[in-house]
């Protein structure tokens, strides 16, 4: 009986110690406004410059005229040095300022359209709809903030 009780006493003091350590948001720690949309990808490892080829007149161009017209903060890609390694081996990241900037509006993609071209848009739409399915498989999508702990 007295090894239980000890045993009670031990768990008991170990879940109150984890109620302790929980942080508190904006007390302990601050949430940035902004956040990152990530995308992770795996590519047929003999397929990514030819990917990257296609990302090039495709997505980086769309997201050019997404900062040019401050819709986004900036586009980054990264592929990893070990490319048959891991679910994915390239991440497509798009900085957005803060949720309104990711959410639908009808006047900013008219803007997006105007200055990218519709032409363009067609050509690209059917260059990722043709080529992409047998280079690539989209394996995540997620939106990442920056905590800075206090």
């Amino acid at each position: 009986m007295r090894g239980r009780t000890i045993l009670l006493a031990v768990a008991l003091s170990l879940c109150s110690s984890a109620v302790l350590a929980d942080l508190e948001v904006y007390k302990d720690y601050d949430v940035s406004e902004s956040f990152w949309g990530v995308s992770t990808i795996k590519v047929k490892s003999n397929m990514i410059d030819a990917y990257l080829e296609g990302l090039k007149k495709t997505w980086m161009s769309g997201c050019e005229v997404s900062k040019s017209l401050g819709q986004i903060e900036g586009c980054k890609i990264y592929v990893s040095d070990l490319p048959d390694s891991g679910d994915f081996n390239v991440m497509l990241v798009t900085m957005f300022k803060n949720d309104e900037m990711a959410a639908p509006n009808k006047a900013r993609y008219e803007a997006w359209v105007a200055k990218y071209g519709a032409a363009q848009l067609k050509s690209t739409n059917e260059q990722a709809q043709r080529d992409y399915p047998a280079m690539r498989e989209i394996k995540g999508e997620y939106r990442l903030r920056e905590i800075t702990l206090k």
